[in-house]
């Protein structure tokens, strides 16, 4: 499936005017899409989900912390989770411009840095070319694990078994998901239970049920995380009867 483009004012400029400056633009992509290649550079990473990339026959991919360079004519095409979201530059051929590179993506080029303070296409591809190079590392595939958390958050889930799932050391598990979400696994773990448990108590489960089905011992733990990290009690929770 191909990629619903949302261009951006200079975007569309440049693309008329045969690309002779960087361009950026937000692009949503889903599905499976074959090799092809452009006469520009694109530097591509996610500021959501993430796209597995095949780039002159050796595979890659992107994500909110690993971002790619892909030359002029370099051949390259992309399978991508539902709902991916990817920042896209798009520059003319220059020096500095003629390998396909991964890059660790610059903290001011993510998802809630840029929305907060956008900068010009410009200023993103001279972020990209300060950033540090990185190695190709195995993916952390962060909605896939989700899914398997929330399909037994009832259960204890210590950053070993995380790791395992991932197939990774726990402490490249750590640096690697710290890197990815911004924070620990166990304090991404506890957002979700308490995400959870804020849903089912607003449908009117009971603190005792909704406790043990979130993984919390008892329903004064669960409703003492509550106030502890949401700052609200329980019982402003729950529906009205």
């Amino acid at each position: 499936m191909a990629a619903t483009r949302i261009p951006s004012l200079a975007t569309a400029a440049a693309q008329a005017a045969g690309l002779d400056a960087p361009s950026s633009s937000v692009r949503s992509y889903s599905g499976e899409h074959q090799s092809h290649a452009h006469d520009h550079v694109q530097i591509l990473y996610a500021l959501r989900g993430r796209m597995e990339l095949e780039l002159n026959g050796h595979a890659s991919y992107v994500d909110a912390a690993s971002g790619m360079l892909i030359p002029a004519g370099a051949a390259h095409g992309y399978l991508a989770q539902h709902g991916t979201r990817v920042q896209v530059i798009d520059v003319p051929p220059g020096p500095g411009l003629e390998r396909g590179r991964r890059f660790a993506v610059p903290a001011a080029l993510r998802a809630p840095a840029l929305a907060l303070h956008p900068i010009s296409a410009a200023a993103q591809l001279a972020l990209v070319l300060d950033a540090p190079g990185l190695l190709q590392r195995r993916a952390l595939d962060l909605a896939w694990l989700t899914q398997q958390v929330q399909a037994a958050l009832h259960a204890d889930w210590p950053t070993a078994r995380l790791a395992a799932l991932c197939h990774l050391s726990v402490q490249q598990f750590h640096s690697r998901f710290v890197e990815l979400v911004g924070q620990p696994p166990q304090a991404w773990l506890r957002g979700l239970r308490l995400d959870a448990a804020q849903q089912q108590l607003a449908q009117g489960q009971l603190l005792e049920t909704t406790a043990l089905r979130c993984g919390y011992r008892s329903a004064s733990a669960l409703a003492y995380a509550l106030r502890r990290e949401r700052g609200v009690g329980a019982r402003e929770l729950r529906a009205p009867p």
